[in-house]
Protein backbone atom coordinates (compact mmCIF):
# COMPACT_ATOMS: atom_id res chain seq x y z
CA UNK A 1 0.00 0.00 0.00
CA UNK A 2 1.59 3.13 -1.00
CA UNK A 3 1.53 6.36 1.43
CA UNK A 4 -0.92 8.81 1.51
CA UNK A 5 -1.01 11.37 -1.52
CA UNK A 6 0.38 14.71 -0.78
CA UNK A 7 -2.57 16.69 1.31
CA UNK A 8 -3.36 18.86 -1.27
CA UNK A 9 -4.82 15.68 -3.15
CA UNK A 10 -6.65 13.82 -1.07
CA UNK A 11 -10.23 12.85 -1.36
CA UNK A 12 -12.92 15.72 -1.41
CA UNK A 13 -15.77 15.86 0.38
CA UNK A 14 -18.30 18.08 -0.99
CA UNK A 15 -20.09 21.31 0.53
CA UNK A 16 -17.50 21.01 2.71
CA UNK A 17 -16.39 23.75 5.20
CA UNK A 18 -16.93 25.28 8.98
CA UNK A 19 -18.74 28.39 9.93
CA UNK A 20 -15.23 29.58 11.13
CA UNK A 21 -13.47 28.92 7.91
CA UNK A 22 -13.84 31.78 6.36
CA UNK A 23 -13.14 32.13 2.83
CA UNK A 24 -9.92 34.90 2.00
CA UNK A 25 -7.61 32.66 2.85
CA UNK A 26 -6.45 33.71 6.19
CA UNK A 27 -7.22 32.30 9.03
CA UNK A 28 -10.25 34.02 11.00
CA UNK A 29 -9.06 35.74 14.42
CA UNK A 30 -11.60 33.67 16.43
CA UNK A 31 -8.78 30.76 16.38
CA UNK A 32 -6.68 32.85 18.24
CA UNK A 33 -9.25 33.22 20.64
CA UNK A 34 -9.94 29.65 20.92
CA UNK A 35 -6.48 28.54 21.28
CA UNK A 36 -6.29 31.60 24.76
CA UNK A 37 -8.73 29.12 25.97
CA UNK A 38 -7.53 25.64 25.32
CA UNK A 39 -3.97 26.56 26.68
CA UNK A 40 -6.10 27.63 29.81
CA UNK A 41 -7.75 24.31 29.63
CA UNK A 42 -4.71 22.37 28.85
CA UNK A 43 -1.93 23.75 31.22
CA UNK A 44 -2.82 24.12 34.98
CA UNK A 45 0.19 24.74 37.54
CA UNK A 46 3.03 24.84 34.33
CA UNK A 47 2.00 20.98 32.86
CA UNK A 48 -0.05 19.47 30.65
CA UNK A 49 -3.69 18.85 31.96
CA UNK A 50 -5.70 15.37 31.65
CA UNK A 51 -7.96 17.19 29.30
CA UNK A 52 -4.59 17.88 26.93
CA UNK A 53 -4.00 14.23 26.64
CA UNK A 54 -7.69 13.48 26.33
CA UNK A 55 -8.15 16.06 23.20
CA UNK A 56 -4.99 13.99 21.54
CA UNK A 57 -6.67 11.01 21.76
CA UNK A 58 -10.39 12.66 20.70
CA UNK A 59 -8.33 13.81 17.04
CA UNK A 60 -6.77 10.20 16.79
CA UNK A 61 -10.19 8.87 17.37
CA UNK A 62 -12.45 10.87 15.25
CA UNK A 63 -10.29 11.21 12.18
CA UNK A 64 -8.55 7.63 12.98
CA UNK A 65 -11.78 5.49 12.25
CA UNK A 66 -11.56 5.90 8.53
CA UNK A 67 -10.08 4.26 5.32
CA UNK A 68 -9.18 4.99 2.00
CA UNK A 69 -12.67 2.78 0.93
CA UNK A 70 -14.46 5.96 2.43
CA UNK A 71 -13.25 8.08 0.09
CA UNK A 72 -15.03 11.28 0.84
CA UNK A 73 -17.33 10.10 3.66
CA UNK A 74 -16.08 9.74 7.34
CA UNK A 75 -12.65 10.47 9.12
CA UNK A 76 -12.61 13.73 10.89
CA UNK A 77 -16.10 15.03 10.65
CA UNK A 78 -17.15 15.59 14.42
CA UNK A 79 -19.10 12.35 14.63
CA UNK A 80 -17.05 11.29 17.72
CA UNK A 81 -19.10 13.46 19.64
CA UNK A 82 -22.38 14.29 16.98
CA UNK A 83 -23.18 10.58 16.85
CA UNK A 84 -22.96 7.69 19.58
CA UNK A 85 -19.73 7.19 18.98
CA UNK A 86 -18.35 8.31 21.65
CA UNK A 87 -19.90 5.83 23.76
CA UNK A 88 -18.39 3.02 22.09
CA UNK A 89 -15.95 0.90 24.37
CA UNK A 90 -13.27 2.12 22.27
CA UNK A 91 -13.81 5.39 22.92
CA UNK A 92 -14.07 5.02 26.79
CA UNK A 93 -12.68 7.84 28.47
CA UNK A 94 -13.12 10.57 26.12
CA UNK A 95 -16.94 11.85 26.69
CA UNK A 96 -15.95 14.52 28.90
CA UNK A 97 -13.63 16.31 26.63
CA UNK A 98 -15.82 15.16 23.42
CA UNK A 99 -18.75 17.15 25.56
CA UNK A 100 -15.93 20.31 26.14
CA UNK A 101 -15.04 20.76 22.29
CA UNK A 102 -18.78 20.15 21.42
CA UNK A 103 -19.85 23.05 23.94
CA UNK A 104 -16.83 25.22 22.42
CA UNK A 105 -17.49 25.14 19.06
CA UNK A 106 -21.11 25.91 19.71
CA UNK A 107 -19.87 29.22 21.63
CA UNK A 108 -17.54 30.12 18.91
CA UNK A 109 -19.99 29.27 16.13
CA UNK A 110 -17.34 26.84 14.21
CA UNK A 111 -17.39 23.30 12.99
CA UNK A 112 -17.08 20.55 15.94
CA UNK A 113 -14.92 18.85 13.35
CA UNK A 114 -12.62 21.43 13.13
CA UNK A 115 -12.56 22.17 16.73
CA UNK A 116 -11.31 18.09 17.95
CA UNK A 117 -8.84 18.70 15.14
CA UNK A 118 -7.55 22.11 16.09
CA UNK A 119 -7.81 21.09 19.87
CA UNK A 120 -5.30 17.84 18.97
CA UNK A 121 -2.77 19.93 17.24
CA UNK A 122 -2.78 22.33 20.36
CA UNK A 123 -2.62 19.68 23.17
CA UNK A 124 0.95 17.74 20.81
CA UNK A 125 2.61 21.22 20.57
CA UNK A 126 1.25 22.22 24.46
CA UNK A 127 3.26 19.25 25.67
CA UNK A 128 6.79 19.64 26.19
CA UNK A 129 9.26 19.06 23.13
CA UNK A 130 5.85 18.54 21.24
CA UNK A 131 5.87 19.67 17.34
CA UNK A 132 3.73 21.92 15.77
CA UNK A 133 1.55 20.09 13.22
CA UNK A 134 0.35 22.40 10.24
CA UNK A 135 -3.77 22.65 11.10
CA UNK A 136 -5.70 23.22 8.53
CA UNK A 137 -9.49 24.57 8.78
CA UNK A 138 -12.58 23.82 7.22
CA UNK A 139 -14.53 20.76 7.85
CA UNK A 140 -17.96 19.34 7.21
CA UNK A 141 -19.89 17.97 10.27
CA UNK A 142 -21.42 15.08 10.17
CA UNK A 143 -23.91 12.74 12.72
CA UNK A 144 -23.34 9.33 11.24
CA UNK A 145 -20.79 7.68 13.34
CA UNK A 146 -18.03 5.63 11.71
CA UNK A 147 -18.12 2.00 10.74
CA UNK A 148 -16.70 -0.31 13.68
CA UNK A 149 -13.55 -1.63 13.33
CA UNK A 150 -12.01 1.18 12.05
CA UNK A 151 -9.53 1.73 15.64
CA UNK A 152 -6.94 -0.53 16.22
CA UNK A 153 -7.34 -2.95 19.28
CA UNK A 154 -4.65 -3.10 21.70
CA UNK A 155 -5.01 -7.30 21.45
CA UNK A 156 -5.04 -7.51 17.89
CA UNK A 157 -1.65 -9.16 16.14
CA UNK A 158 0.53 -7.17 14.69
CA UNK A 159 0.06 -8.30 10.87
CA UNK A 160 -3.78 -7.25 11.44
CA UNK A 161 -2.79 -3.62 13.03
CA UNK A 162 -0.26 -2.58 10.03
CA UNK A 163 -2.71 -3.87 7.35
CA UNK A 164 -5.66 -1.57 9.33
CA UNK A 165 -3.25 1.33 9.09
CA UNK A 166 -2.19 0.27 5.53
CA UNK A 167 -5.96 0.66 4.63
CA UNK A 168 -5.48 4.09 6.05
CA UNK A 169 -3.17 4.87 3.62
CA UNK A 170 -0.18 5.05 6.00
CA UNK A 171 3.23 3.04 5.77
CA UNK A 172 5.29 1.21 7.84
CA UNK A 173 7.52 4.60 9.21
CA UNK A 174 3.64 6.85 9.64
CA UNK A 175 2.38 3.65 12.18
CA UNK A 176 5.79 3.78 14.12
CA UNK A 177 6.00 7.32 13.93
CA UNK A 178 2.13 7.95 15.71
CA UNK A 179 2.69 4.68 18.29
CA UNK A 180 5.64 7.41 19.70
CA UNK A 181 2.36 9.53 21.27
CA UNK A 182 2.49 6.89 23.73
CA UNK A 183 5.68 8.55 25.07
CA UNK A 184 2.88 11.11 27.01
CA UNK A 185 0.77 8.36 28.41
CA UNK A 186 0.04 6.83 31.98
CA UNK A 187 -1.73 4.00 31.71
CA UNK A 188 -5.57 4.04 33.57
CA UNK A 189 -8.34 1.98 31.56
CA UNK A 190 -6.33 -1.01 29.83
CA UNK A 191 -5.15 -2.81 32.73
CA UNK A 192 -6.94 -2.09 36.78
CA UNK A 193 -3.38 -3.79 38.10
CA UNK A 194 -0.89 -0.95 36.44
CA UNK A 195 -3.27 1.84 36.31
CA UNK A 196 -1.20 5.26 36.32
CA UNK A 197 2.08 3.55 35.25
CA UNK A 198 3.74 5.02 32.28
CA UNK A 199 4.33 3.75 28.92
CA UNK A 200 7.85 5.26 29.19
CA UNK A 201 10.36 6.13 32.15
CA UNK A 202 9.54 10.28 31.15
CA UNK A 203 5.84 10.28 30.68
CA UNK A 204 6.20 14.35 31.49
CA UNK A 205 7.93 14.90 28.31
CA UNK A 206 7.42 14.77 24.33
CA UNK A 207 10.43 12.17 23.74
CA UNK A 208 11.77 9.55 22.34
CA UNK A 209 12.40 6.85 25.18
CA UNK A 210 9.39 5.28 24.62
CA UNK A 211 11.19 3.35 21.61
CA UNK A 212 13.81 2.01 23.34
CA UNK A 213 11.88 1.00 26.14
CA UNK A 214 9.02 -1.04 24.23
CA UNK A 215 11.42 -3.50 23.98
CA UNK A 216 13.29 -3.00 27.38
CA UNK A 217 11.05 -1.92 29.77
CA UNK A 218 12.28 -0.40 32.95
CA UNK A 219 10.42 -1.59 36.43
CA UNK A 220 7.28 0.35 36.45
CA UNK A 221 6.97 0.93 32.95
CA UNK A 222 3.97 -0.43 31.24
CA UNK A 223 3.92 -1.94 27.61
CA UNK A 224 0.53 -2.50 25.51
CA UNK A 225 0.54 -5.66 23.93
CA UNK A 226 0.33 -3.88 20.65
CA UNK A 227 2.76 -1.97 21.33
CA UNK A 228 5.16 -4.87 21.90
CA UNK A 229 3.93 -7.03 18.67
CA UNK A 230 4.57 -3.31 16.48
CA UNK A 231 7.96 -3.11 17.61
CA UNK A 232 8.88 -6.48 16.58
CA UNK A 233 7.33 -6.51 13.35
CA UNK A 234 9.77 -7.11 10.47
CA UNK A 235 8.40 -4.24 8.79
CA UNK A 236 6.81 -2.05 11.20
CA UNK A 237 9.62 -2.65 13.66
CA UNK A 238 12.23 -1.48 11.39
CA UNK A 239 10.80 2.08 11.55
CA UNK A 240 10.50 1.58 15.47
CA UNK A 241 14.14 1.09 16.08
CA UNK A 242 14.55 4.21 13.75
CA UNK A 243 13.24 6.67 16.03
CA UNK A 244 15.25 5.10 19.08
CA UNK A 245 17.83 8.27 20.27
CA UNK A 246 16.33 10.55 17.32
CA UNK A 247 13.86 12.90 18.34
CA UNK A 248 14.29 14.89 15.28
CA UNK A 249 13.17 12.50 13.21
CA UNK A 250 10.50 10.89 14.70
CA UNK A 251 8.69 14.88 15.59
CA UNK A 252 9.12 15.05 11.70
CA UNK A 253 7.73 11.96 10.93
CA UNK A 254 4.74 12.28 13.28
CA UNK A 255 3.79 15.92 12.92
CA UNK A 256 3.32 15.07 9.02
CA UNK A 257 1.64 11.88 9.87
CA UNK A 258 -1.20 13.82 11.76
CA UNK A 259 -1.12 16.47 9.57
CA UNK A 260 -2.40 13.72 7.45
CA UNK A 261 -4.96 11.92 8.94
CA UNK A 262 -6.36 15.76 9.81
CA UNK A 263 -7.12 15.74 6.33
CA UNK A 264 -9.05 12.23 6.18
CA UNK A 265 -12.28 12.50 4.19
CA UNK A 266 -11.40 16.32 3.38
CA UNK A 267 -10.61 18.08 0.34
CA UNK A 268 -6.88 18.22 1.03
CA UNK A 269 -6.26 21.50 1.84
CA UNK A 270 -8.59 22.82 -1.10
CA UNK A 271 -11.38 25.65 0.55
CA UNK A 272 -9.11 25.22 3.72
CA UNK A 273 -7.74 27.78 5.40
CA UNK A 274 -4.02 27.76 7.22
CA UNK A 275 -4.34 28.02 10.80
CA UNK A 276 -1.46 26.47 12.41
CA UNK A 277 0.58 30.16 13.57
CA UNK A 278 -2.98 30.26 15.71
CA UNK A 279 -1.54 27.30 17.98
CA UNK A 280 0.54 28.29 20.64
CA UNK A 281 4.81 27.88 20.07
CA UNK A 282 6.78 25.04 21.13
CA UNK A 283 8.02 24.77 24.73
CA UNK A 284 10.46 22.72 26.29
CA UNK A 285 8.99 22.89 29.50
CA UNK A 286 8.61 20.09 31.13
CA UNK A 287 4.94 19.01 31.88
CA UNK A 288 3.19 15.85 32.77
CA UNK A 289 0.53 13.87 30.74
CA UNK A 290 -1.90 11.57 31.66
CA UNK A 291 -4.14 9.28 30.06
CA UNK A 292 -5.39 6.26 28.28
CA UNK A 293 -3.30 4.73 25.23
CA UNK A 294 -3.80 7.08 21.89
CA UNK A 295 -6.08 4.04 20.34
CA UNK A 296 -7.24 1.70 22.16
CA UNK A 297 -10.02 -0.97 22.03
CA UNK A 298 -10.38 -2.99 25.28
CA UNK A 299 -12.86 -5.82 24.21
Amino acid sequence: MPDLPDISSIFARKDGGSSGSGSSGSCPAVWNQISGELTAKFLSNGQCTPAARAAIRAVFHDCGAWNTAQGAQGGCDGSLVLSDEVNRAENNGLQEIGAYLKGLAKSYKVGVADMIVFAGSHAVVTCPGGPRVKTYIGRKDSSTGAPNGLLPDVRAPAEDLYKLFQDKGFSAVDLAALLGAHSTSNQFHFDDSTSGAPQDSTPGVWDVKYYSETTAPPKGVVVLPSDAKLAAHPTVGKEFKGFVGNAGKWNGKFADALARMELFGSAGTSGMVDCTNALPSTTNAKREMRGMPMFANRH
